[in-house]
C-alpha cells in the first residue's frame, strides 16, 4: 500500500514539473523516460539482490534508494538543477520497478493453485495506496509551499516518505524470508526425490505466444504513458489546479490496477 502511495507523485506532477524548470511542454516527457529508465536498470538489481539474500534485502533496498530518489527530486526543485532532476528520477524509478516485484513475493510460498490469488491480493492492497496518492497531491502541494517548498515538488515528498516507509516495513516484518524459505524447499525436494521423478511439469515453451505478449505489452504502454504524462500537463493549460489533476490519475490508476 505504501509502495503504491509512492507512485503518485512521478504519474501525476512528473511532467508539470519537468514543464515547470524547462519553460517547455517539449520535454515534459522527459521524467518519465527517465523514472521507467531506472525502473527497468533496478529491477535486474533488485532481482539479483533478492536472489543472493532474499526478497526483504531486495525489496527494502529498492523501496528505500526510490524514497532517496525522491528527496533528490525535491532537492533539484529547490535549486532549479535539470541535471539533478534528471538523475534523481533515475533512482526513483528503483521505487517504481520494487513495487512491481513485491507482487511476486507473496507466490514464494504460495499453493501453485494459490499463486493467482496471492498475486491478486498484493495488487489490490496497492492500488489503495496508488489511488489515494494521486488524490493527495493537491494536499502535498500546499504542504510544500507553506515550508518554502515549489509546490509542484510536494508529492515526491509524500512518495519519498511512503517509499521509506514502505522499505522499513519488510525490511522490519518480512521475516522469515518467503523467498529464502522456498528455496530451502525446493532443495529439499531435490534432494530426497529419486532420479527420473521429475518434481515439477516442464511446461512447453511457446516463444511466439511470448514474442506476442511482449509486442502486445510495448504497443499498449507507448499509448498509456503517452496519454497518462501529458494529460497533466494538458489540464493545466486549461486552468485545472493540482487536486484536479490528483483526481484524473487516481481514476485512471485505479482503472489500470
Amino acid at each position: 500500500m505504501f509502495g503504491g502511495a509512492g507512485l503518485a507523485a512521478g504519474i501525476t506532477v512528473g511532467a508539470l514539473l519537468a514543464q515547470q524548470m524547462l519553460g517547455t511542454d517539449a520535454f515534459a516527457g522527459l521524467p518519465t523516460a527517465m523514472f521507467t529508465l531506472g525502473s527497468a536498470l533496478a529491477a535486474f538489481i533488485v532481482g539479483k539482490l533478492s536472489q543472493r539474500y532474499g526478497r526483504r534485502i531486495g525489496l527494502a533496498t529498492g523501496f528505500i534508494v526510490g524514497g532517496f530518489g525522491a528527496i533528490g527530486v525535491v532537492m533539484a526543485a529547490l535549486t532549479n538543477s535539470i541535471i539533478l532532476l534528471l538523475i534523481s528520477l533515475l533512482i526513483y524509478g528503483a521505487g517504481t520497478a520494487t513495487n512491481l516485484q513485491a507482487r511476486y513475493a507473496g507466490t514464494d510460498l504460495a499453493d501453485k493453485k494459490q499463486r493467482a490469488t496471492a498475486v491478486s491480493i498484493t495488487m489490490v492492497m496497492t492500488t489503495f495506496g496508488a489511488v489515494a496518492g494521486p488524490n493527495l497531491v493537491g494536499v502535498m502541494g500546499s504542504f510544500a509551499h507553506s515550508i518554502g517548498v515549489p509546490k509542484l515538488a510536494g508529492p515526491f515528498i509524500l512518495s519519498a516518505a511512503a517509499f521509506i516507509l514502505a522499505g522499513l516495513v519488510l525490511f522490519v516484518m518480512l521475516r522469515p524470508d518467503p523467498l529464502i524459505i522456498a528455496n530451502i524447499i525446493e532443495r529439499y525436494k531435490q534432494e530426497h526425490t529419486y532420479k527420473g521423478q521429475p518434481i515439477t511439469e516442464e511446461a512447453k515453451e511457446n516463444k511466439r505466444g511470448i514474442t506476442v505478449g511482449a509486442i502486445v505489452m510495448i504497443l499498449t504502454q507507448i499509448v498509456m504513458v503517452a496519454i497518462m504524462t501529458m494529460t497533466p500537463v494538458h489540464m493545466g493549460h486549461h486552468g485545472h489546479g493540482l487536486s484536479a489533476v490528483g483526481l484524473v490519475i487516481g481514476f485512471h490508476v485505479g482503472a489500470m490496477y
